[in-house]
């Protein structure tokens, strides 16, 4: 959006609040380039120093005598840019007390594109107290509750106790953006804002993603006038303030704030998993002011009740995860022990029902259809059924409002308003589906979120979200509670483990002998042609490329599309002799052996350091037992994994992949892991899949065949293979191979 553009209800998440132009009032800003020539700064310097020239454009900044007057070197200033950069970070001098004409200042350096910001702030606050002495004791008296919500409520509390607002919150961020006011401290005379929902629009998307920058946000006093960024009239670029201190508050936050009747505003960011989880927020119903060091210490609170936040979460997760994790691996005994499917899945001690926590389930096996718990009644889940049968084309599907896009199933929304499908056989339609009954839910809002601007005595919109915040219920029916990542992972799990189950029965169980044969010749036919009609042609495609390339007459731009062309020939050449490979596997015949592993995996290593060039990269291997397979098959599975776990975690910066095996009561479990992009948890259940990959792997090369050829191998060994991810928190895949 131009930054000329008018902003209102209509696109303010689309406000570009990183380049506002102007800075909050008290302090002032200077901006110099690579060699300190001033090119920006703010027009209320002279409010701060009186006599200094009104517009320092084009001025080396150790030439302003007013900044360097009564301080050690003239030249304190560059020193300081210079030692930031050196040491890649301005940590180590932020802030630097600085005097300008008898007067105590902070001085605070960033880094934004290829200027450097110096922000001015007075060295006094409105805190009377030492923040730094009594943040120990107060952090203590946090984090003093392993409860979560206490944990919540102390923190709200001592915050409150330290910097004394009006009103301290904690505010946590739902999935689609809105908040809710979760724990709260405030003055006596003030209404309880806790239970409040405020919608995603009164912090839009681009505002969330400053939190995760900045981790604390001040707006000392709502009612100043912001002081205007000023440059030279032939440099038009607006100056990106997003690391700034000073910037300016978006005009319809502070109309916001102004018809909240707040005064000064103060937030410290709260990280879940490098993504904002909420904010501490601080209301003052008067102006006040906090220095920058007093806000580094609440900083630190803020990342303490951050770690702690993610400590506590992963707690319950990891609880939750081993419970399902538990239910998996019983039913996996059933299923290798009993000749039944539909019996291991549903009438042992523990059943699918157990490996989510759903209240119904059914398996739809065999042309039958077996039910647990609470679920629809017969009529409802054959027309169910059809209906996934013609509209639900993946392999694995969850909504928690079944009935948006499937109308009949309101009429059971009581009984399953949530849904997870987990597809066993497209072919044979067959299924495991888990049901969720509906929780209608009473949300109270701060106001009408449906309601975003009203009118004045002119006709004219206001642009703050409300002006009404009185309290506005709101009951919403026909959602079930959501599908958890830990439900999406155990569910996808079960699914690898009943499809093991199956095709180790499969050659008893089903008549397929013909259809596979004939599917073999036609696969054998589908290889001539690769092989012959498409690989021939692309060699002369890619040779008169080439030849093409060395004439000296091309123009860059021809030359260009020369080359392109030859690398899309080699990339074409590389997916046609995967896919001759995948074909292949399924008529190779197993030679197995015992194996040694320790120098298959010490070989590839070396060979796959050298390829992606990565001296630096932190291998870690363990144990490293014996297992029996066909060596050249074997070296196939573990050069693509760890190869993957490399290629993927290079991006991580400090990438690490460790290799561990672990002999069990039935054989050997090998898992590699790497701190590297990860999964996202919707694509786990497809990661095998031929010519899957994941959005955040388009730019990595790769063809999409590589896991699906493990996979192969793994079957025709009789083994299994399975993968645990997180987005940006690296991956684990686990082959486990059986005694023979």
């Amino acid at each position: 959006m131009p930054i000329n553009t008018p902003v209102d209800l209509s696109n303010c998440d689309k406000e570009p609040i990183h380049i506002p132009g102007q800075i909050q009032s008290h302090g002032f800003l200077i901006v110099v380039n690579q060699d300190c020539i001033i090119t920006y700064h703010s027009d209320n310097i002279a409010s701060f120093i009186p006599g200094i020239k009104p517009n320092l454009l084009g001025e080396h900044i150790n030439d302003i005598e007013q900044l360097t007057a009564n301080n050690d070197s003239k030249d304190l200033i560059c020193q300081l840019i210079t030692l930031g950069k050196h040491n890649k970070s301005f940590d180590q001098t932020n802030p630097f007390s600085i005097d300008l004409q008898g007067k105590p200042f902070y001085l605070i350096i960033s880094p934004t594109e290829q200027f450097f910001l110096l922000e001015f702030e007075p060295a006094d606050s409105d805190l009377n107290i030492d923040l730094q002495k009594i943040i120990g004791r107060s952090v203590s008296e946090m984090l003093a509750d392993k409860n979560l919500q206490r944990l919540l409520d102390n923190t709200a509390a001592q915050i409150k106790q330290i910097i004394d607002y009006d009103r301290v919150m904690i505010y946590r961020f739902a999935e689609d953006g809105h908040g809710e006011v979760v724990a709260e401290s405030r003055n006596a005379d003030l209404d309880s804002w806790m239970g409040l929902h405020y919608p995603a629009s009164d912090i839009p998307k681009q505002a969330r993603e400053l939190y995760k920058l900045n981790l604390t946000r001040l707006i000392a006093d709502v009612h100043t006038t912001p002081s205007k960024i000023i440059t030279s009239a032939d440099n038009g670029q607006p100056l990106d303030l997003t690391p700034s201190q000073l910037r300016a508050v978006s005009p319809i936050h502070i109309q916001y704030l102004k018809n909240m009747e707040v005064g000064s505003s103060f937030s410290i960011s709260l990280i879940y998993k490098k993504e904002l989880w909420g904010l501490i927020a601080c209301h003052n119903y008067s102006p006040r002011f906090i220095d920058f060091k007093s806000r580094e210490s609440s900083k630190l609170i803020g990342q303490i009740l951050s770690s702690a936040l993610e400590f506590r979460q992963d707690e319950e997760n990891q609880q939750t995860t081993q419970r399902y994790k538990s239910a998996v691996d019983q039913i996996s005994k059933y299923l290798l022990k009993s000749m039944s499917i539909e019996d291991a899945l549903t009438q042992q001690e523990v059943t699918v029902l157990d490996a989510v926590d759903a209240d119904g389930a059914i398996v739809v096996y065999e042309n039958s259809i077996i039910k647990l718990g609470i679920t629809p009644d017969d009529d409802e889940l054959r027309d169910l059924l059809t209906w996934v049968k013609g509209n639900l084309g993946d392999s694995f599907h969850y909504t928690n409002n079944l009935a948006s896009v499937y109308p009949q199933a309101a009429a059971y929304r009581d009984v399953a308003s949530g849904l997870m499908l987990s597809v066993l056989s497209h072919e044979m339609n067959e299924y495991v589906i888990w049901f969720k009954p509906e929780q209608i839910q009473t949300i109270k809002w701060a106001g009408n979120p449906e309601k975003p601007v009203e009118l004045n005595a002119n006709g004219l919109t206001h642009i703050s979200p409300r002006n009404s915040f009185a309290e506005w219920t709101q009951t919403v029916s026909g959602t079930s509670k959501n599908w958890s990542n830990e439900e999406i992972k155990s569910a996808a799990r079960l699914r690898e483990e009943i499809t093991y189950a199956i095709n180790q029965k499969a050659g008893e169980i089903r008549a397929l002998n013909e259809k596979l044969k004939l599917a073999y010749e036609e696969l054998d036919t589908f290889s001539y042609t690769i092989s012959h009609d498409l690989k021939n042609p692309l060699s002369t495609i890619k040779s008169y490329s080439q030849i093409l390339t060395r004439n000296g007459n091309l123009e860059p731009r021809a030359q260009q599309i020369m080359e392109r062309i030859i690398v899309g020939a080699d990339k074409m050449n590389l997916m046609i002799n995967e896919v001759l490979g995948y074909s292949k596997l399924g008529r190779s015949e197993i030679e197995a052996v015992e194996i040694d592993m320790a120098p298959v995996i010490d070989e590839l290593i070396k060979d796959l350091l050298v390829a992606y060039n990565s001296p630096d990269i932190d291998i870690q291997i363990g144990k490293t037992p014996a297992i029996h397979g066909d060596p050249v098959m074997i070296n196939q599975v573990f050069a693509n994994l760890i190869s993957n776990a490399i290629k993927y975690s290079i991006p991580s910066g400090s990438p690490k992949v460790t290799i561990e095996g672990t002999a069990t009561e039935t054989g050997v479990v090998y898992s590699i892991s790497d701190n590297g992009i990860g999964i996202d948890i919707q694509y786990l259940p497809k990661v095998f899949e031929l010519f899957n990959r994941m959005d955040n792997a388009r730019d990595i090369e790769g063809s999409g065949v590589g896991l699906s050829i493990v996979k192969r191998i793994i079957d025709k060994h009789r083994g299994k293979i399975w993968v645990d991810s997180e987005l940006n928190k690296g991956s684990t895949f686990y082959v486990e191979f059986f005694n023979r």
